[in-house]
């Protein structure tokens, strides 16, 4: 399912999918990678007026590079050359919070980035869109992105300093992989389960009975060998890129957040270009994301089937299983986040779910 929509705003992940645990296999994908990478960054950006930096810590042959990758022909094209995008995977041009802190200073770089994060850049009622069991549905999540709320939401960051090209780019459900089963929420008791290190996930975890452990993406593997974690949760890309599921063997498809990605940049560069130009960078990372979507969709169907022929034990939960996660997740909205009065009601009636 995709989203046709312009609208330069939306939530997304914080979290990037990396190849295979262990600096052997890790090597090994960067050699493979090599020539790809070289080849996404070479756009033929000399002869353009404007060019975009678009960098993240995903492989480029992840379907957010791929789509990525697409923008280049894209732009090219409605631009006739006038315009170029420069896409830089692995971490190439520094973490985030680098890329930000480049944002705010008005150079041309574009990364990823979630509602969680833009809370803590003074947004906090952004940090919604990554609440347990918000949406129903794929749907709701393209109908909140054309809302007044949601575009209100696109302002107060753009006063920050934040302007969001894209909203439509599918990242991918997150689920939950871990070492014993789990059919109901129930099971997730006193399991120690990894989350990023921010509230918002760490306090949607721990409403579900888990305890959450914030700890970083490359520590993982370590730590569900060792059993010093009981679990993991992200994507089924980031699951199988990690190889976690060589330590853990049980995934419930629970779904606990529909993730998807939002593309940032400067606010001062963006109005810096002519009309045209805005609107060539916006319609094409639009369509890209469009383009990542039907990528990703196709990725997630392998790696499941992956998971599986891997020796994985994969739980499909019951509608009747999945109420029961979403009524032990709904404490969780009524927490003090600093969020507005009445946060969870406007966000639902926003993207169309009481309708």
């Amino acid at each position: 399912m995709t989203a046709t929509t312009l609208t330069a705003c939306g939530g997304g992940a914080d979290e990037t999918t990396a190849a295979a645990a262990g600096a052997d296999k890790e090597t090994t994908a960067a050699a493979e990678d090599k020539e790809t990478t070289a080849a996404a960054a070479d756009s033929g950006s000399a002869d353009a007026e404007v060019v975009l930096q678009v960098a993240f810590e995903n492989s480029i042959t992840e379907p957010v590079g791929e789509g990525w990758t697409k923008a280049q022909e894209i732009i090219k094209e409605k631009s006739g050359g006038k315009m170029a995008i420069e896409v830089y995977p692995d971490s190439q041009l520094g973490d985030k919070s680098s890329l930000i802190d480049s944002m705010l200073l008005g150079e041309n770089v574009c990364t990823l980035a979630d509602g969680a994060f833009y809370a803590d850049y003074g947004v906090p009622d952004f940090g919604i869109v990554f609440g347990p069991f918000l949406f129903d549905n794929w749907d709701q999540c393209w109908t909140l992105i054309e809302s007044d709320w949601y575009k209100e939401q696109c302002g107060k960051l753009e006063e920050k300093g934040l302007k969001i090209i894209a909203s439509n780019w599918i990242y991918g459900e997150r689920h939950t992989l871990t070492n014993v089963p789990v059919n109901t929420v129930e099971d997730l008791k006193g399991l120690k389960i990894r989350v990023p290190s921010n509230e918002i996930q760490s306090k949607g975890f721990d409403v579900l009975g888990a305890t959450s452990t914030g700890m970083a993406l490359g520590d993982v593997y370590q730590a569900l060998q060792t059993k010093t974690i009981d679990g993991a949760e992200n994507p089924l890309a980031t699951l199988y890129g990690r190889k976690l599921h060589e330590v853990a063997k049980y995934l419930i498809l629970d779904g606990h957040v529909k993730n998807f990605t939002t593309w940032v940049v400067s606010a001062d560069w963006f109005n810096s270009l002519t009309e045209e130009q805005q609107t060539w960078l916006l319609e094409t990372a639009s369509e890209a994301g469009e383009y990542n979507n039907e990528v990703q969709q196709a990725a997630e169907a392998d790696y499941l089937q992956k998971m599986k022929d891997e020796g994985v034990t994969v739980v499909e939960p019951s509608e009747e299983v999945l109420a029961g996660f979403k009524e032990k997740a709904q404490p969780f909205y009524e927490m003090d986040f600093g969020w507005t009065d009445g946060l969870y009601d406007t966000v639902r009636a926003a993207m169309g779910a009481n309708e």
